[in-house]
């Protein structure tokens, strides 16, 4: 006897049920024919007929959808307990699309369970119990501009974004963000306190770059090895830094500690490492991350001044080229402000000074059981 192979189509669906808490059997006995899946939560039992379709056209989708009630109609007969879903899986689901599917549900198969379900996120259920898989989509008007341009997947306010869906997995010492389980771009938005257009961008690329699991009841990074190669590699730049000495000698530690509460900057590479107790390197003098380094003949920081030639640095400003992903991201560590274990990784990955071997203990310690052990 041969076996068909799984319908990707089943399985996408499968997998959103199961993420809802739904039973899911694969592989149901019918009389005749073979529906793809029955899924059943509480009272509600559906035998589901699945049809797919790259194009979100009503001409394309109408036709597959009447198929599919149709057959889904005839599997439900002989199965007792069970009613007929008919879903149909679309690219994209514009809000024109989900409304004319409605609308032809509602003449034409009143009472039939029916569901538009897009790659782009946007799902449509019509049926009893089946409200909880449904998920608002983009206006159209927003979606077109959306598409085009492409958005950075690793600009400053996505960096942000991704250390928000990862900090659940990362301790609260290590970065500051807040922790949630995040199921759509609306919650994203206001979890991060970006504005929703920012957070559909960013799932938009994620979804097209394979790096966000589909099926999950929330959001969850995948291929992250990968995503972090990218992001490091992204994360290379010549920095705008300057070195600096204190005017008044004596009790570095506890100056640089005051200026940085007076001042809005935070601890960062491997000074940051140390205050985390992940540090490796030292004798390089601290870095401190700034918004904006002054220009020449301007004094915001008045307790410093350039070095001249031979006199000892006691620290280093380094303009940020991310600075909300770097100052949302900033931790209070032995009553300091530094950046968080993942902007210190990046940071340190390219520095001249040993930065490799500081960058590959944080690996070790931290980021290596995050990013190896999910979708790799």
């Amino acid at each position: 006897m041969s076996v068909l192979p799984p319908n990707p189509n089943e399985a996408i669906l499968a997998s959103l049920f199961e993420g809802k808490g739904w039973a899911v059997d694969r592989e149901p006995q019918v009389g005749s024919g073979q529906p793809g899946l029955v899924v059943r939560k509480g009272r509600n039992a559906y035998v589901v007929e699945a049809k797919a379709s790259s194009e979100g056209r009503g001409d394309r989708i109408l036709p597959l959808l009447s198929q599919a009630i149709l057959q889904a109609q005839a599997y439900a007969r002989h199965i007792v307990g069970v009613r007929p879903l008919a879903v149909v899986l679309v690219g994209n689901a514009s809000e024109s699309l989900i409304a004319q599917v409605r609308k032809f549900s509602q003449s034409y198969a009143p009472g039939i369970a029916v569901g538009l379900v897009s790659k782009s996120g946007a799902r449509s259920f019509l049926g009893d119990g089946l409200d909880e898989l449904n998920v608002d989509p983009l206006p159209d008007v927003k979606r077109k501009k959306i598409q085009s341009p492409p958005s950075n997947i690793f600009s400053d306010i996505n960096q942000w974004m991704l250390k928000v869906l990862l900090a659940p997995e990362i301790p609260e010492h290590m970065l500051g963000a807040p922790r949630k389980k995040i199921r759509n771009a609306s919650e994203l938005a206001d979890v991060a306190d970006v504005s929703v257009m920012s957070a559909f961008r960013l799932v938009q690329r994620l979804r097209e770059e394979a790096f966000l699991h589909e099926a999950s009841s929330h959001f969850k990074l995948v291929r992250r090895a990968e995503l972090f190669r990218r992001w490091q590699a992204a994360a290379f730049r010549s920095p705008h830094e300057v070195a600096m000495r204190l005017l008044i000698p004596g009790a570095i530690e506890k100056q640089i500690k005051d200026l940085l509460g007076r001042h809005q900057a935070c601890l960062g590479l491997f000074a940051a490492a140390e205050k985390m107790h992940l540090g490796h390197v030292h004798g390089i003098p601290p870095y401190v991350y700034v918004h904006k380094l002054p220009s020449p003949g301007e004094h915001p920081w008045k307790e410093l001044v350039p070095p001249s030639p031979g006199e000892k640095v006691h620290l280093i400003l380094r303009q940020a080229h991310a600075p909300k992903s770097v100052f949302r991201g900033a931790v209070i560590a032995d009553g300091v402000s530094v950046s968080d274990v993942v902007q210190i990784w990046l940071d340190v990955s390219a520095h001249p000074s040993r930065g490799e071997e500081q960058a590959n203990l944080i690996y070790q310690k931290v980021l290596g059981p995050i990013v190896e052990g999910v979708g790799n």
